[in-house]
């Protein structure tokens, strides 16, 4: 067991590190770079046109790296869902990076079509998984069950559209989406390995693996963006994670970093809407208010980083405990 993930790591580490010196100057070819917000930090401006899409590297190598270490692994029902959310959601992130790439703009799909699509696949997760387990979930610290009925698939769809549209939005500095994203799934690491879900363990360790690779080429100044394709394939992967593993809580603890990211952005725009045109950040998401108020950049990172340890260390500590 613990070779297996050892191996998928290093696996799916290696794989990115060649593969990414290949796919920077292609996508560079291809012109497939980063098209930067207008109303954004104008000191990103300098990073237009730096190749986007790269979480299709990462996605493939972590994938790849669990079929080489457990391919077998396959055909467990748990495993098979957490990596049809990662592709899943990834197709939708390629769908609206392709058509800002195409278009040299930055809006590609629209919002409600975006939306729709990740509710579509929520609802379509949650029918398939819950013939085969049941609609309960952990309460942390007490380490009893709760069974919500019908109410889990409430739970579910926020789940699934929220994480992914959470990670979608902490991904607009260089390495913070990757590294919290990092820290976030170790804790799940710990939890598949409790619950028996050794396949599901072996797969995050490649995705980590995978992630180390990507930020190797992603830490400032980038080389490459992970885009929606990556983003939303992560945020993805965690909601199906917590699913599959009753931690469903758990998430909003070890997650904790991306709940503030878009909890600034609801807080934002609702306040300039009642306010009519007033704002309580200087930019949201809340990573931007910080790098307005003179923060470096790679600061703002560091600290978002540490608050996520901090999250990660407790999340794995509440398992412990239960």
């Amino acid at each position: 067991m613990a070779v297996k993930m050892i191996l998928a790591f290093v696996i799916a580490l290696a794989l990115c590190l060649v593969g990414y010196p290949f796919a920077i100057p292609l996508l560079h070819k291809l012109k497939f770079g980063q098209a930067i917000r207008e109303e954004g930090p104008q000191s990103h401006m300098v990073k237009s046109g730096t190749p986007t899409m790269g979480g299709v590297v990462f996605i493939l190598a972590s994938i790849l790296a669990t079929l080489i270490v457990n391919f077998r692994s396959f055909g467990n029902i748990n495993l098979l869902v957490v990596v049809l959310a990662y592709v899943g959601y990834s197709v939708i992130g390629f769908i609206d990076d392709f058509l800002i790439v195409v278009k040299k703009n930055n809006k590609g799909l629209l919002p409600r079509y975006k939306f729709f699509m990740q509710s579509v696949l929520a609802v379509v997760f949650y029918l398939f998984y819950k013939n085969v387990n049941d609609s309960s979930i952990i309460i942390p610290f007490i380490g009893k069950s709760l069974d919500l009925g019908w109410l889990y698939m409430i739970l579910v769809f926020f789940m699934f559209t929220g994480t992914s549209n959470a990670v979608n939005l902490s991904d607009g500095l260089d390495g913070l989406s990757s590294g919290l994203v990092i820290l976030a799934t170790i804790p799940f690491v710990y939890f598949c390995i409790r619950s028996n879900n050794r396949d599901v363990a072996v797969f995050l360790c490649a995705v980590i693996g995978s992630l180390f690779g990507y930020l190797r080429f992603n830490l400032h100044p980038a080389k490459i963006f992970m885009g929606d394709t990556g983003s939303l394939a992560l945020g993805g992967m965690l909601a199906a994670v917590a699913m599959v593993t009753k931690e469903e809580l758990a998430l909003v603890l070890v997650g904790g970093v991306f709940v503030l990211e878009a909890a600034s952005v609801i807080i934002q725009v609702a306040y300039f809407k009642a306010t009519h045109g007033k704002r309580i950040f200087r930019m949201s998401p809340i990573h931007h208010h910080f790098e307005l108020g003179g923060m470096p950049e790679t600061k703002v990172v560091y600290m978002f980083w540490s608050w996520g340890a901090v999250l990660s260390l407790l999340g794995i500590l509440i398992g412990v405990l239960m």
